[in-house]
């Protein structure tokens, strides 16, 4: 894929393991509760919502009854159980996976590889790219590659990682203008991921990223984040947060942008996110579209 470099499969085979034996050790039914508890969901509530009895989701719960595979799909639904998960919840079940994890590069997911490399290329002068569960970069497109112009060379070997490339003090982190506030959207971004996904090898690297140092004293990332530096014009008023990081000398400002998949039937496809930076004032777009002339 465009720009791209190969995710890391240890993570995800391990995240896969990891959830697998737990799943195989814990039982169903208490996987089932931290999943409601966790989603603040109360059995009668959850019974209400598929269509049972808070008698048997009780039953279900502490192993007095086992549910059928179509009761453990239904419940991880109204959960909002990631994929991942609910095979997990089918194993301890006693049930064989419903979701495939196919990896990205093989054949059956050729479409999908090719239709987003259209859709990121299309996208350009535009930064985009595209992340896995653990924010490992699987596809990128060349506004991405003219942000990382300056990233040094360690940072850029595989896998890609976009959570370490941001707040790296050697990454982008310096550069970004509001750093502060950045990094703590992006922090709250991870913890959120954390709380749905329960991914180990995700929460590691929000441990590793949240101890990144501040950039030193006097650097851009510990500017005020007004937007009004040379090369961004006057102040714009803006819709959401943006990231204002500097570039060739000028302010550029981004909005950020986050799709994934519907009703995924593939554990792999489940976790691809597709992030676009869409200019956020009239200076930005300016400059990016001179870039192609």
């Amino acid at each position: 894929m465009t720009a791209a470099a190969s995710a890391s499969p240890s993570a995800a085979e391990s995240a896969g393991v990891s959830t697998t034996a737990s799943a195989v050790d814990q039982g169903v039914g208490p996987l089932l509760r931290g999943w409601r508890e966790q989603r603040r969901v109360s059995q009668l509530e959850l019974a209400l919502r598929a269509g049972s009895s808070a008698r048997h989701i009780s039953f279900v719960e502490t192993g007095r009854s086992r549910p059928s595979e179509e009761m453990v799909l239904r419940l991880a639904e109204h959960l909002d159980v990631p994929v991942r998960d609910r095979n997990a919840l089918l194993l301890a079940a006693g049930y064989a996976p419903r979701y495939p994890e196919t990896p990205l590069d093989d054949p059956a997911l050729d479409a999908l590889r090719e239709g987003v490399e259209r859709l990121i290329q299309g996208y350009e002068p535009y930064p985009a790219f595209v992340v896995d569960a653990t924010y490992n970069v699987v596809a990128a497109n060349r506004g991405i590659a003219m942000l990382l112009d300056t990233v040094p060379e360690h940072l850029l070997a595989p896998p890609l990682n976009a959570m370490r490339l941001t707040l790296h003090p050697e990454g982008l982190a310096p550069r970004i203008r509001n750093l502060r506030e950045w990094r703590g959207h992006l922090l709250a971004q991870m913890e959120r991921d954390i709380a749905l996904r329960r991914s180990e090898p995700l929460r590691a690297l929000y441990e590793e990223v949240a101890a990144y140092p501040y950039p030193s004293e006097g650097s851009p990332g510990n500017g005020n984040g007004n937007g009004s530096d040379e090369g961004s014009g006057e102040a714009v008023p803006h819709f959401a947060l943006p990231m204002q990081i500097e570039h060739d000398g000028r302010v550029l400002s981004f909005i950020s942008s986050i799709s994934t998949f519907n009703t995924p039937m593939d554990v792999t496809v489940a976790e691809l996110a597709i992030e676009t930076l869409l200019p956020a004032d009239p200076a930005t777009v300016k400059y990016l579209q001179s870039l192609m002339s």
